[in-house]
C-alpha cells in the first residue's frame, strides 16, 4: 500500500516519512499505530494521532457524526490516558476508535475485563513491582532490552496468569540470556560497540590501551620521571620502564618485551617505539576480542529472537490492557450488554458521568464519598422493567419508546444525562467497560451529539442542521443515536419549537434512538406516540441556599423550570437594599408567597 493512500498522508508528509524512516519502516509504523515513531520522524503528535486513528480504526471514526461527539470521544481518551502505565500505552489509547463489529467489541472487553480482574486481585506489593517495571521500561524508551527485562520482572513477581499468561509462556533462562546479550551492545537490538562490562578480558585490554595512549601522549614526562628515580644506564632504564608498564597497565611481560625496539637510538626513541607497538598490538587484540565476543552475543540473540519478539509484543499488549483495566477499575466500570437486530436500545442503571466522577486510585481502593448522583435511563427495547431499579422519587420504569424529550429544572442535570449516555455508547462501541451498574447498548453507525450553543445566528442554525440531519436522514436501519441539547438556543422559540418537533418526528420515522433536551415541551404537543416526555425536578433550597435537585428523571412526566428557587436565592443573598427590592419585584412576578415559603423551608431545614 502506498503511503499516500493512508488518510492524511499527502506528498509533503510522505516525503518527510520516507526521508526519516524509509518507506517500509513508515508503513510499519502506521499499520502498528506507533505514534512515537511518526513523531520522531517530525510529525506533530496530534497529526500523527489523527492519521493513525484513520489507519487503524477504519470507518469507526465516522461514527462520530458531529464535532461535539468527537470532542466527547477525545475527552474520554484523555481520561483513560491518565491511567496509562507507559507512554506507548498512552499513544495506543489515543488511537482507539469505535469498532466495526460486535465480535471486536466483545473481544476487547474480554481482554480489558480479564486484566481488570487480575489487577484487582494483586496485592499492593505486586502492583508496585509491576508499575516499577513499566516505569523502567518507559525510561529506557521501550527498547528490546527494556521489554525483556520487564518480562523477567513480571515473571519474578509471579504475574503470569489471566491477561499476563503470554508472559508465562516465555522461558526465563532464554530471556535472561537475551537480556545479557542485549545489554552488551551500545544500541538496542544488538548493534554498535560492546559496552563496558560485556566482557572482562575486553575491558582489561581497553583499559591497557587507554593507559598506554596516555603514556604516549606524555612520553617526555615519563622519561624524566624514570630518570629522577636514579636510573643511570640503559639496562636500568629498560628495567624501570618495563616495571612501570607492568604496574600501570594490564599487559603481560611478554607483550612488553616483544614491543621493545632493539635498534632504538635514545630513550625517547625507545619509549616511543615501545608504546606505539603496544598501542598497535592492543588495538588489534581489542578488535579481535570484540569481534569474537560480539559474535557470541549475536548468536545468543539469534537463538533468542523469537522469545525477544514475543516478550516485546506481550509487554506492550499487557501495558495497553493494564492501562485500560486501571481506568475501568478507577471508575468502577462494568461490561455492557449489546442489543442488536430490530430490538434497538440504550439503557443505563446507576450510571455516572465520568467528567464529574472522581476516580479511585490504585494505592487505596477504600470507600469514597459518592459525589455524583447515579441515574437510570432507557430508550427502546430495554430490560429496565423493574421500578425498584430506578432510584429517586419516581416509582415507574421507563417506557419502551425509542425517543424521549427531556425537560426540567435549570441546572438540573439534563445536559449531564446526555453526556453520560454519550460516554456509555462511545465506551461500549470501543469495546471498553462503562460507568454503570449495568447497561444495554445497540452499536450505532452514527452518534449525533449536539451540545447547547447559545447564538441567534443564521449561520449557526444552518451549520447545526447540516451536521445533525444528514446522519439521521441517511440511516435506513435505525442505527443512529440523537442526543440534542436545547436546540432552541440557536433560533427564536417559535421557529425552534417547529424545527425541534420536526427533528423528533424524523427520529421516530427513521426508527432511530434519541433524547432531546428542551424547555419547550408544551410547544411540541402533540408529539408522535412513539416519543415520551420525561422530567427532572428541583426540590427546593438547602440551608446554604443551594438548589436541591433530584437528577433522576421521572418518566412520562413534564419537568418544570423552577425560577422561584433561583429568585428566592437572589432575594436572600442580596446585600444592597435597592438590589434586593429589584429581586423582590421579580419575586412578585413568579409569586411572592412561593418565594417566602421557599425561604422559610430552607431556614426550617436547618
Amino acid at each position: 500500500m502506498r503511503l499516500e493512500e493512508y488518510w492524511g498522508v499527502g506528498p509533503k508528509t510522505r516525503e518527510t516519512l520516507v526521508a526519516e524512516l524509509g518507506r517500509e519502516r513508515a508503513t510499519r509504523a502506521i499499520e502498528s499505530g506507533d505514534v512515537r515513531e511518526l513523531a520522531t520522524a517530525g510529525l506533530a503528535r496530534g497529526r500523527a494521532t489523527r492519521i493513525l486513528r484513520r489507519a487503524t480504526g477504519g470507518d469507526g471514526i465516522d461514527m462520530l457524526a458531529t464535532s461535539d461527539a468527537r470532542a466527547a470521544y477525545k475527552d474520554l481518551l484523555d481520561l483513560a490516558v491518565e491511567h496509562a502505565v507507559t507512554q506507548r500505552a498512552a499513544d495506543r489509547i489515543r488511537v482507539l476508535t469505535p469498532l466495526a463489529t460486535r465480535a471486536e467489541m466483545e473481544s476487547r472487553l474480554d481482554d480489558v475485563l480479564a486484566a481488570r480482574d487480575a489487577w484487582a486481585a494483586l496485592d499492593e506489593g505486586n502492583r508496585e513491582t509491576v508499575l516499577a517495571a513499566y516505569e523502567r521500561y518507559d525510561d529506557r524508551d521501550e527498547s528490546e532490552r527494556a521489554a525483556v527485562e520487564t518480562a523477567l520482572a513480571l515473571l519474578e513477581a509471579g504475574v503470569d496468569s489471566g491477561p499476563f499468561a503470554t508472559i508465562a509462556e516465555l522461558d526465563p533462562e532464554t530471556l535472561a540470556a537475551a537480556a545479557d546479550a542485549l545489554s552488551a551492545f551500545e544500541n538496542d537490538g544488538g548493534s554498535g560497540r560492546l559496552v563496558r562490562g560485556a566482557d572482562d578480558e575486553l575491558d582489561r585490554l581497553r583499559d591497557a590501551l587507554g593507559t598506554v595512549e596516555d603514556m604516549d601522549a606524555n612520553a617526555l614526562e615519563l622519561i624524566e620521571e624514570l630518570r629522577s628515580d636514579g636510573v643511570r644506564d640503559v639496562s636500568q632504564f629498560r628495567e624501570a620502564f618495563e616495571d612501570h608498564l607492568l604496574s600501570e597497565t594490564a599487559v603481560t611481560v611478554e607483550q612488553v618485551r616483544d614491543a621493545m625496539p632493539a635498534d632504538a637510538t635514545d630513550a625517547t626513541d625507545f619509549v616511543g617505539g615501545t608504546l606505539r607497538t603496544l598501542r598497535g598490538d592492543l588495538t588489534a587484540a581489542i578488535d579481535e576480542r570484540e569481534e569474537r565476543v560480539a559474535g557470541e552475543f549475536r548468536n545468543v540473540l539469534e537463538d533468542s529472537r523469537a522469545a525477544i519478539d514475543q516478550a516485546v509484543e506481550a509487554v506492550d499488549d499487557i501495558a495497553l490492557h493494564l492501562s485500560l483495566a486501571r481506568f475501568a477499575l478507577a471508575y468502577d466500570c462494568t461490561r455492557p450488554t449489546f442489543v442488536e437486530g430490530e430490538s434497538a436500545a440504550v439503557s443505563v442503571v446507576e450510571a455516572r458521568n465520568l467528567t464529574l466522577a472522581s476516580p479511585v486510585t490504585d494505592a487505596k481502593r477504600t470507600e469514597v464519598e459518592e459525589t455524583v448522583q447515579p441515574i437510570t435511563y432507557a430508550l427502546g427495547d430495554h430490560g429496565v422493567t423493574d421500578p425498584t431499579a430506578v432510584p429517586g422519587s419516581t416509582d415507574t420504569a421507563p417506557g419502551r419508546q425509542r425517543v424521549s424529550v427531556l425537560t426540567g429544572a435549570n441546572s438540573g442535570g439534563k445536559t449531564t444525562l446526555l453526556e453520560t449516555l454519550c460516554q456509555v455508547v462511545l465506551l461500549a462501541s470501543m469495546g471498553l467497560p462503562v460507568p454503570a451498574e449495568r447497561a444495554e447498548v445497540t452499536p450505532v453507525d452514527s452518534l449525533v451529539f449536539h451540545r447547547r450553543h447559545a447564538s441567534f445566528n443564521a449561520g449557526v442554525l444552518e451549520s447545526t442542521l447540516r451536521s445533525i440531519v444528514p446522519p439521521l436522514s441517511s440511516s435506513a436501519d435505525g442505527r443512529t443515536l440523537m442526543l440534542v441539547d436545547e436546540f432552541e438556543a440557536i433560533t427564536e422559540p417559535g421557529s425552534a419549537a417547529d424545527l425541534l418537533h420536526g427533528l423528533v418526528t424524523l427520529t421516530v420515522d427513521r426508527d432511530a434512538l434519541g433524547v432531546f433536551v428542551t424547555h419547550l415541551a408544551d410547544d411540541l404537543e402533540p408529539l408522535p406516540p412513539e416519543a415520551r416526555v420525561d422530567g427532572i425536578f428541583a426540590e427546593g433550597l438547602n440551608p446554604e441556599l443551594e438548589l436541591l435537585v433530584d437528577y433522576q428523571p421521572r418518566f412520562d412526566t413534564v419537568g418544570r423550570s423552577t425560577p422561584e428557587f433561583i429568585v428566592s436565592r437572589l432575594v436572600a443573598n442580596a446585600d444592597d437594599r435597592g438590589e434586593r427590592a429589584g429581586f423582590e419585584t421579580l419575586g412578585e412576578a413568579v409569586g411572592n408567597d412561593v418565594i417566602q415559603r421557599t425561604l422559610a423551608d430552607a431556614r426550617w431545614s436547618e
